[in-house]
């Protein structure tokens, strides 16, 4: 018997189409829930990687600033979800589509903030807004320059992304940065509680269904918690002083011009809309069976960009769709963008609620590592996954091998350019610009026709 409880099939197609309350609460939590994980982990590695995360000096005060950005990246996701949902003239899919915070953009945001602490997030913020008005802009042409971004370019991309990452993910998994060169890097003790968060991961991932399935990396993160929680590495002091209902700062780091994160948000913020442009794809073909329009690509771009904007005003970091979501609706059958309008206020009431930043900030460094080890390789396995569409002739080799060596090889001896400017050092060895940039480049000026 056909379950009509959530509509009719034809209903469920429909993303004006609004099922009971009773299904569409739990339906747009689920959503939050399966992109949560993923949503806060970039704020606590960029704050990480500026000096005020952990192990820093403001551990004693329970990292309020790291607490903040955690709240941010939590209410803007929803007002860019909004964005996305409900929609204002050109601006929104109107479509089921889930915004929240972007690993993509972490290669190039840690090198422009390293140990500088909260005097370089001026900067960083501002990068950010420039890079989001871009974005916004590129609404407008974004079905013109698809052609430069093949599977092979954009398949690299994601690949570079995950392997920049993967240092990151090993480092907190054996206790941090702040613990390197210390006995207690790398101990059992760091590693039991990540390797919990691993473990569960994957076995949820492998065998579980619905949403366990889906939200199995929160779920890790979850159990490694409550192994840290009894070993004695969990810290409630900031949980207490943190206020009950606070609403963002606008400016809270101020304003500064550095043209290395200018450049290097306006590109990402290119990447960023073709990956959006498959999510939408992927929406409308798995939930509706139908190709996406050209005012939905568009739309779906110009809130990306306005959503990045606006989180960079009030100390947030960029926005883009979630790609996980997309698969939700799939395995739900259900369309309804009301449904993750649900999930979008959700996300907002818990952004506006700073006790609940200061009570994910009291996730231990090791137990984050866990799970970003399996997101970050996630991430890696998802760039190979859209490699797996390229025909490998000597062509398309020879551009992978000559981006991958270059982009790569900065990454991984950095000082390799140290006489340059230190705009373009920070450009050049994230390693993801350069392997982009010759990609591009070599596509677009190799011949077609090389055997």
């Amino acid at each position: 018997m056909v379950d009509t409880s959530m509509g009719t099939p034809d209903q469920r197609r429909d993303p004006n189409y609004t099922p009971p309350l009773a299904k569409a609460i739990p339906l747009g939590i689920q959503h939050v829930l399966a992109m949560f994980a993923s949503n806060v982990t970039p704020a606590i590695i960029i704050a990480g990687a500026a000096g005020f995360g952990f192990g820093s000096d403001q551990g004693a005060l329970g990292f309020p600033d790291m607490a903040y950005m955690i709240q941010m990246s939590m209410l803007f996701a929803g007002v860019a979800t909004l964005f996305q949902t409900i929609g204002f003239g050109p601006v929104g899919a109107r479509l089921p589509i889930v915004q929240g915070t972007s690993f993509a953009f972490l290669p190039v945001m840690i090198p422009a903030v390293a140990g500088q602490g909260t005097a370089g997030m001026g900067a960083l913020m501002t990068g950010i807004m420039i890079g989001g008005l871009f974005h916004f802009c590129l609404g407008s042409v974004i079905g013109r320059i698809r052609f430069a971004l093949p599977p092979l370019v954009t398949g690299l991309i994601v690949l570079m992304i995950g392997l920049a990452l993967l240092k990151t993910g090993i480092q907190y998994a054996a206790g941090g940065v702040p613990l390197v060169g210390t006995p207690e890097f790398g101990s059992a003790a760091m590693w039991i509680p990540a390797l919990v968060v691993i473990v569960v991961s994957l076995a949820l991932s492998f065998f579980a269904r619905g949403l366990l399935s889906v939200s199995a990396v929160l779920v890790g993160l979850l159990a490694g918690y409550v192994v840290a929680l009894l070993m004695g590495q969990v810290t409630f002091s900031g949980v207490s002083r943190a206020p009950v209902f606070d609403l963002p700062n606008p400016l809270m780091w101020g304003v500064g011009f550095d043209p290395a994160i200018i450049v290097g948000m306006c590109f990402m913020a290119v990447i960023s809309a073709i990956e959006t442009v498959g999510d939408v794809s992927g929406i409308t073909k798995g939930g509706a069976g139908r190709e996406a329009t050209d005012t939905e690509i568009s739309g779906a771009t110009y809130a990306d960009g306005l959503g990045s904007a606006i989180a960079g005003v009030f100390g947030g970091l960029p926005n883009t769709s979630f790609s996980q979501n997309v698969g939700l609706i799939s395995m739900t059958g259900v369309m309804s963008r009301h449904v993750v309008t649900i999930g979008a206020v959700f996300l907002i009431l818990c952004g506006v609620i700073p006790k609940f930043g200061a009570v994910v900030s009291t996730v231990p460094i090791n137990v984050l590592g866990g799970g970003v080890v399996v997101m970050f390789g996630m991430v890696a396995a998802a760039g190979i996954n859209m490699l797996s569409d390229v025909a490998w002739n000597r062509r398309n080799m020879v551009i992978f091998a000559v981006s991958l060596s270059v982009g790569f090889g900065l990454q991984l001896e950095p000082t390799a350019l140290q006489h340059l400017p230190r705009t373009l050092q920070i450009l050049l060895t994230s390693g993801l610009l350069p392997a982009a940039a010759l990609s591009i480049i070599l596509n677009l000026l190799l011949p077609d026709h090389m055997d």
